[in-house]
């Protein structure tokens, strides 16, 4: 309005007013436009571009919580992503780039902890909008969440998410879930009716049932429990009464509100005559006493401060009440005595506790994260205890998992397994029964076993005495005021001894080995070559020729060196005393040609030898030093001239028959001649043919042989004249720190004699006495420090006290050895505890009751007779807590030591003057007579009662009870099983925890037990010292010891299978015993029972060779008497010798040499002439180049002996032949065996052994020849001919000791028994003796009765003086004696067998003896008692538990006594719990057979309870099978598929709706049967099919046959027949046909001739 008059007054004049109005709203739609465009800009400046934010960085800061910051960065962002200025977004919208956090570190592990809350209900996934299944299989599919928070453990205060989330990610919230199908209400069949309710007139009867499983997800509800039916009876003759008396339920328990001021006007009331009486007491005597007796009772209410006992009244009401359950007046019920409706009661308090202590420290004080975490407690005490409350008190101690940690928390006490040395290797544990070398174990090697102990100490000893002796030196440097800088620490070092041995239970880590297989190498047995040849008499020593004496010699070499050097080995040198030694000599290499003398061309002439100077040794030297010996002079001969006789060259010379010469031997040696062409006329003649052979002696030498004996090497004795060594050498392995020697004996032996002079034997060949050695370290005996003596108990003992004792021990860890220091002898000692505490026993103590207190007088006096101060009451009393001696102690100490709480209130009875009274019963008198005497015990009565005539009945009040004296009459009978053999327990001799064979008992006789219950004459179980039993029935029986498998000795070794080269030689075991009882196993067998042991062998191919004599002189067969010439046969001896280093010795069998290389032994031969030339023996063939190819050839060569004269001329001197491959020539190679089993020395077991194989030549043609050629050829031998291999070793089954026997199994009772076991310590291996399957013992406890508790049956409920309502029922607790079995009800025993036992029933201290019920009145309707609790039923899917646990149910079913009182009824109620080991139940629908058209179906679960619910209704079979519409028509019945159908001989008339028009007779076809011969196919009609027919046994067999369908048509049976029948009739054309057509001939002739090969044919399909 300003606005426009302002503008107005500017333009001014009424004239331009509508001017100026137009000019106004111009300028007001500019300003607006202008401010519009402005926020326009605004608003999308805002909304183009925004804030973003990073994550939150790493929470940093200088201390661990909550003061820590973290920073992420802030940028402005256009709204397509890129970066822009941070001006472009709003300042005041910039989110923060910092905030305050909590620093998590590593200690905070053990605050804060994620808290995971409890899942929610399963819900479903899909809508359940969605259209189910209309049979539900497995259930819906669900989710299920649940709330997961980081809180701080302490307090539970809630924390954030990161702090947990450092440690350990965040744990899934939600999971699938399954709802499983809906289950409806299951319930059984119902019982049997009852009885009517009525004895007259109209009543009612019942019958019911119970359910079986509940409903659950969803199921539909229970169907009714109870059905009922009217009964009527008899008419009652009486009328029936309508009313009935009806008591209420007692009132809560109420105090008198009048109380208080009742007792403060008594207080003042009396507090005059109080004064008016200690002023009359003027007697000290009597004041002293009445201020004890105050200041008692102001004692027992200090004591009695927990429980305050107030005893209050509660009422109840009195109604009358008509069968239609309304009240009337108390008139209509005529009754002389009303109930009480008033009584006596403790007010209810409930239980009062103190607030909870502090918590105790960590009962670990150490910090570990590996070992279990300690424990803290904290403990509240109890301030008012629960009277007449249900409810107990709550948890006065808490204990919760703690663990110390800190800069000054030590680390915790750790252990481990210490071990010590191995023992010795002993092999005799692996040796089997029958082994012959269990007797001599000494020389014993290969393969054994060694053991060790295991003992438990402290691992980290060492690191926390350091650490201790670091905290004390830094406290006392904290201590000092003027302190040096401390020198860092470098390095930590530890003084390594022996720690000293803790309890084994200690260590929890897995044991170290206690056994292992080990190896004591055999000794290499010494082996030598054979004898060389004798050499020639030689000096002693060529250096020293002054001596005369001389000696021939023989040596041996040692072909595999033994163990501990060549000292174990025999002598290898032999020598022979001889004349005129010579160091060097010539040997004759051969002869050269025959010179004749003067130059002649034949006749005597000499042979030059060629010779060369050799040393003894046979070893070619210089010929220089064969200067002094005699050269051999020039040999005379001969060169036949013509005619002359020939011979031809001597033969070699034979071996020597004798090694040495004697007086009874001498050594000859042969050699011979020939005669190869006889002289002519005027020739030479031939000599004699005694000229023809020469002998010389041999081996002249005495047979005298010497040679050096050594005896083994003494021990190693220490030289102290050797200063310097180097203690680090080593000898066999171990340490050594001195050097010593050893020597020997050497003695000069004759052979065959002893012992001579030494000066008989050479001196220069003496073996050496004396040699060096090395002497092993001195090993002294290391054993720990003694253990810790074993804690003594340190709880108090009750009863008789008994000594026990405490030990320590220590183990050893070295054994001494090379004359070290001896172990101690007591490594285990022993000694008595101190006497514990004897146990502080504590008690209640009852004070007396205080008087009997009544209701209220104003509660009482409506009642009949309340002008009387009597009746039922209630009476109190102190409790108070004892210790043995009668002390006071804490009522705590009894809470916990003392048992169950005495009952504080009881009730009372005042009597009245009408009530009778009686004296308390007396005791039972004894039992004096024989078994079925009487006991009695008696009460009186007191005071006015005796005048009054109803106390006086006995049959009301007896003042006599009478009972039956037990009788002693017990009989014993055995229980149970026999228990396992157990052998008699004996000490036993271990070697360091190890059980060698043979030191442990594991058979023999033994005993085994059965248990003895012991019962009297009513069957009840006592103690077994009643029958003079010990608990026992002992029999004795056999463990039988283990057999091994025995095998016979290894038979002798096979000659090797080849005489040349390699083959193999076999020795063999046979079974003589197969194992039993769990012996070692044998080896594996063959079908003979057989083991073999095959090792390859190497025959020398020229230990046995052809020798031949001379050819005989060619006996010529054509004999020209003139000449003595011409072809003829030669023979000569060929023998089979061995052969040796001196040559062929003796003879032996032919079949030993090989006969393809054994000489021949005849031969053609042609005798020449006088004139004719003469040659000599053919030589030997040169050798065929390599390889056989047939190209080259090899010859041979002969000399001429004697020229021709006038005669033939000589033939060729040299004969030449082709090389062919295997026939002259001859291709050689190495051949490799296989390898051979593993071969163990004698003395071994198992172990390492060596596998051998041997190296042949073969010949191309697959012979095996010497290794000589191809060793000529110089093949090349890359293959080992022994390796290293391992024997199993037979490693028997070692077993612990048995363990302690545990404790019985069951306290008392017939099935107790205790177990013992053992543990292998060393499984068997290879074909050691196996483990035995029996690891453990079991024995029979001694039978004891087992006592207990136990209710009796509820009585029924009682309503004192009155016909309905609220009573009580009440039920007896006794002690009952059972075998332990829960099968066992038990039988009633005196109380005082359970005197010792706690008062508990069912686990329950707190007893029920009486309880409130409920008896109805006539007509009410009401519910029965609670069924017993179902079978656990699990929720399953085709037997398989879908995991919702178990369910059981019970209800309570509905009972009418009035159908008139329906409406009254209570509803049924059901009750579930959960519960363990349920099963999987499925139900299914069963039926009965068909009755007519009706049968009857119910539903069965699988254990054979029928049920109501649980089967499907919609696969419910039928019960009706009748047809809709009925069957009317004639001959018709309704069949099993509901529809009309015709009898048997009718056939069906279908209407054109499918239904039955009428069923129509068909024709009967009766076909005769073998014993019905005259039978003929009649047609027939049916007169009543559904009659049956009587015809003649076996006439014959009926069908009906029915060509019309339902529908009338033909069946389609009948265009079958039809078509059969036209199929068989061309058929029986065609054969017609063929029959009667005329085969061709050749057909015919063809088909006789496949005819034989037809019928020959058998059906086998191989042909």
């Amino acid at each position: 309005m300003g606005l426009r008059e302002k503008s107005a007054a500017l333009i001014g004049g009424p004239g331009a007013s509508s001017l100026s109005s137009k000019c106004i709203g111009v300028l007001v739609l500019l300003l607006f436009g202008i401010r519009g465009a402005k926020a326009q800009s605004e608003f999308e400046t805002s909304s183009v571009y925004l804030w973003k934010t990073g994550p939150w960085g790493r929470c940093m800061g200088d201390e661990c919580g909550p003061g820590g910051i973290q920073t992420r960065a802030v940028w402005c962002a256009h709204v397509e992503g890129w970066t822009t200025l941070v001006t472009n977004c709003r300042q005041a919208e910039r989110p923060d780039n910092q905030q305050n956090c909590f620093r998590v570190c590593d200690r905070h592990k053990e605050l804060y902890d994620w808290q995971l809350g409890d899942w929610n209900p399963c819900q479903p996934v899909l809508s359940r909008s969605v259209e189910k299944l209309a049979e539900c299989v497995r259930g819906e599919e669900g989710i299920q969440r649940r709330h997961i928070t980081c809180v701080q453990k302490s307090n539970g205060v809630v924390a954030e998410d990161t702090i947990c989330e450092y440690f350990e990610p965040k744990p899934q919230l939600e999971q699938g879930c399954l709802i499983p199908c809906r289950q409806d209400c299951i319930v059984s069949e119902f019982s049997a009716w009852s009885e009517c309710s009525k004895t007259c007139g109209k009543g009612l009867m019942h019958r019911a049932r119970h359910i079986v499983a509940p409903p659950q997800y969803g199921g539909s509800a229970c169907a009714n429990l109870t059905e009922f039916q009217v009964c009527n009876s008899s008419p009652c003759s009486a009328e029936e009464s309508m009313y009935s008396l009806n008591v209420g339920p007692w009132s809560s328990c109420s105090v008198p509100h009048t109380r208080h001021i009742r007792q403060a006007r008594k207080r003042g009331k009396n507090k005059e005559k109080e004064k008016d009486k200690e002023k009359a007491i003027r007697d000290p005597e009597a004041r002293e006493l009445l201020k004890k007796k105050r200041n008692r009772n102001r004692q027992n209410r200090q004591e009695n401060k927990y429980w305050d006992i107030q005893i209050g009244y509660q009422t109840r009401l009195v109604m009358c009440t008509h069968r239609n359950g309304k009240t009337v007046a108390l008139s209509f019920c005529q009754q002389e005595t009303l109930p009480i409706t008033f009584q006596s009661c403790v007010i209810t308090k409930e239980c009062q506790v103190s607030e909870w202590s502090e918590w105790s420290p960590c009962s670990k004080t150490c910090f570990d994260l590996t070992s279990p975490k300690g424990n803290r407690t904290r403990t509240r005490t109890i301030k008012q205890f629960p009277i007449g409350s249900e409810n107990e008190c709550p948890e006065l101690e808490e204990m919760e998992q703690c663990t110390s940690q800190g800069d000054g928390v030590a680390p915790c006490i750790t252990y481990g397994w210490r071990t010590t040395e191995w023992t010795e290797c002993r092999i005799d544990p692996l040796l089997s029964q029958q082994d012959k070398r269990r007797g001599n174990q000494t020389a014993l090697c290969g393969g054994g076993i060694q053991v060790r102990e295991v003992y438990c100490v402290q691992a980290n000893e060492n690191l926390l005495s350091y650490l201790n002796t670091l905290k004390e030196k830094e406290e006392s440097q904290s201590q000092s005021t003027s302190r040096a800088s401390a020198a860092p620490l470098l390095s930590i070092t530890f003084e390594i001894t022996a720690s000293k041995p803790v309890d084994y239970k200690l260590c929890t880590g897995p044991t170290p080995s206690t056994t292992q297989l080990c190896h004591i190498p055999c000794p290499i047995e010494c082996e030598v070559s054979a004898w060389s040849a004798w050499g020639p008499c030689t000096f002693e020593s060529c250096d020293d020729q002054q001596a005369k004496k001389g000696f021939k010699l023989r040596k041996r070499r040692i072909t595999n060196e033994p163990t501990g050097g060549t000292g174990n080995c025999p002598h290898l040198l032999e020598a022979i005393p001889c004349e005129e030694p010579s160091c060097f000599d010539w040997r004759i290499v051969r002869l050269e040609d025959c010179i004749p003398d003067n130059e002649k061309e034949c006749g005597p002439g000499t042979q030059v030898p060629q010779v060369v100077c050799i040393n003894s040794d046979g070893e070619e030297v210089d010929r220089q030093l064969c200067r002094d010996a005699i050269y051999p002079v020039p040999i005379v001969c001969e060169v036949p001239c013509p005619k002359d006789c020939v011979l031809s060259t001597w033969s070699g010379w034979s071996s020597c028959s004798h090694t040495c010469s004697g007086k009874t031997t001498e050594g000859k040696q042969m050699r011979a001649r020939s005669i190869l062409a006889y002289a002519g006329e005027g020739g030479l003649q031939c000599p004699n043919s005694s000229l023809l052979q020469e002998t010389r002696s041999c081996n002249e030498h005495p047979c005298t042989v010497y040679h050096w004996q050594t005896g083994p090497w003494g021990q190693c004795v220490e030289d102290v004249s050797v200063s310097a060594f180097n203690s680090s050498a080593g000898w066999n392995g171990e340490a050594t720190c001195a050097v010593g020697m050893q020597t020997r004996k050497v003695i000069c032996l004759r052979v065959n004699v002893g012992q001579v002079g030494p000066k008989k034997c050479p001196e220069s060949l003496r073996p050496e006495t004396v040699r060096p050695c090395l002497l092993p370290c001195r090993k002294d005996c290391i054993v720990t420090p003694y253990s810790d003596w074993t804690s003594c108990p340190s709880s108090c003992q009750e009863g008789d006290m008994k000594v026990t004792k405490q030990s320590r021990h220590r183990v050893i860890l070295q054994l001494p050895a090379n004359g070290g220091r001896d172990c101690p002898d007591t490594l285990y000692e022993e000694k008595d505890c101190e006497a514990p505490p004897v146990c502080l026993f504590f008690r209640w103590k009852t004070h007396k009751w205080r008087r009997c207190q009544l209701a209220p007088w104003n509660v009482r006096q409506g009642s009949p007779g309340a002008q009387e101060t009597c009746g039922p009451g209630l009476q109190a009393r102190a409790i108070t807590c004892r210790k043995q001696d009668g002390g006071q102690a804490d009522i705590s100490e009894c809470l916990k030591h003392a048992g169950s709480l005495p009952p504080l209130t009881q009730p009372c009875q005042i009597p009245c003057q009408d009530d009778c009274q009686f004296t308390s019963w007396s005791k039972f008198s004894s039992c004096n007579g024989d078994c079925g005497a009487f006991r009695t015990r008696k009460r009186s009565l007191i005071g006015k009662s005796k005048k009054k005539e109803k106390c006086k009945n006995p049959q009301l009040h007896p003042l006599i009870e009478t009972q039956i004296c037990p009788c002693d009459k017990y009989n014993a009978q055995p229980v149970g099983n026999w228990s396992d053999c157990i052998l008699p327990e004996g000490k036993v001799e271990v070697l360091l925890g190890m059980k060698v064979q043979g030191d442990i008992k594991e058979c023999g006789q033994g005993y085994r037990y059965q248990a003895m219950a012991c019962y009297d004459q009513n069957s009840r179980l006592v103690e077994t010292s009643r029958c003079n039993s010990h608990g026992y029935i002992e029999e004795a029986c056999i463990i039988p010891c283990p057999s091994d498998c025995k095998l016979s000795e290894w038979s002798n070794w096979s000659r090797c299978s080849k005489s040349c080269g390699s083959g193999v030689k076999v020795r063999s075991k046979w079974l003589r015993e197969k194992p039993y009882n769990g012996g070692r196993p044998c080896p594996k067998l063959d079908h003979v029972n057989q083991v073999y042991e095959v090792v390859p062998c190497h025959s020398d191919c020229s230990q046995y060779i052809g020798v031949t004599e001379p050819w005989s002189v060619c006996k010529v067969t054509n004999v020209d008497l003139k000449e003595n010439c011409g072809e003829g046969v030669q023979t000569r001896k060929v023998r089979c010798m061995q052969n040796t280093m001196d040559g062929p010795s003796d003879t032996v069998e032919d079949y030993l040499c090989d006969q393809e290389e054994m000489p021949i032994g005849a031969r053609k031969c042609t005798l020449p002439c006088p004139e004719d030339c003469v040659m000599s023996e053919w030589g030997q063939w040169s050798r065929c180049s390599l390889p056989c190819n047939g190209s080259s050839v090899r010859e041979r060569t002969a000399e001429v002996v004697r020229q021709p004269q006038g005669g033939k001329p000589c033939p060729a001197a040299v004969e030449t032949e082709p090389c062919s491959l295997n026939k002259n020539c001859y291709h050689y190679d190495y051949n490799v065996t296989d390898w051979s089993t593993c071969q163990l020395s004698e003395k071994a077991v198992c172990g390492n052994g060596i596998k051998t194989r041997m190296l042949d030549c073969v010949r191309s043609d697959g012979k095996s020849v010497d290794l000589k050629y191809c060793e000529k050829l110089g093949l090349e031998k890359t293959w080992h001919m022994n390796t290293s291999c391992v024997v199993e070793c037979p490693v028997n089954c070692q077993l612990s000791d048995w363990s302690p026997w545990s404790e019985c199994s069951q306290a008392c009772g017939l099935a107790g028994r205790m177990i013992r076991r053992r543990t292998i310590i060393q499984p068997f291996q290879g074909d050691g003796r196996p483990c035995p399957s029996l690891m453990e013992q079991f024995k029979p406890c001694p039978v004891k009765p087992c006592y207990r508790w136990q209710y009796s049956q509820w009585a029924e409920c009682k309503v004192e003086n009155a016909q309905c309502g609220e009573g009580t029922r009440v039920r007896n607790i006794s002690c009952v004696v059972y075998d332990g079995s829960s099968d066992d009800a038990g039988k009633i025993v005196d109380e005082e067998f359970c005197g010792e036992i706690e008062p508990v029933v069912d686990g329950n201290k707190k007893m029920v003896l009486e309880e409130t019920c409920t008896l109805p009145c006539p007509g009410d309707c009401y519910l029965k008692e609670w069924a017993e609790w179902s079978l656990c039923q699990l929720t399953c899917v085709n037997g398989e538990d879908l995991g919702f646990g178990g369910i059981q149910v019970r209800s309570r079913a509905v009972i009418i006594q009035d159908l008139d009182n329906q409406h009254l009824c209570p509803e049924q109620v059901l009750e579930t719990r959960q519960c363990n080991d349920g099963q999987c139940y499925e139900y299914k629908w069963m039926a009965s057979p068909w009755k007519g058209s009706s049968r009857t179906v119910w539903c069965q679960r699988s254990d054979g309870l029928n049920v109501t619910g649980g089967c499907l209704v919609m696969r419910q079979p039928d019960v009706d099978r009748s047809c809709k519409p009925p069957c009317s028509q004639p001959y018709s019945y309704c069949s099993e598929t509901r529809t009309c159908a015709c009898e048997e001989g009718y056939t069906e008339v279908m209407s054109s709706d499918g239904t039955l028009e009428q069923c129509t007779l068909i024709p009967v076809v009766v076909i005769p049967t073998v014993d019905d011969r005259k039978g003929d196919v009649k047609t027939s009609r049916a007169v009543n099919p559904t009659q049956p027919s009587n015809p003649q046994s076996g006439r014959g067999r009926t069908w009906f046959l029915q060509p019309f369908g339902p529908d009338g048509k033909l069946k389609t049976w009948v265009y079958g027949v039809a078509a059969g029948a036209f199929v068989l009739l061309i058929f029986i054309i065609s054969m017609v046909y063929l029959a009667c057509k005329k085969p061709k001939k050749p057909q015919r002739r063809q088909n006789n001739r496949l005819k034989p090969l037809t019928l020959a044919y058998d059906g086998d399909a191989d042909m």
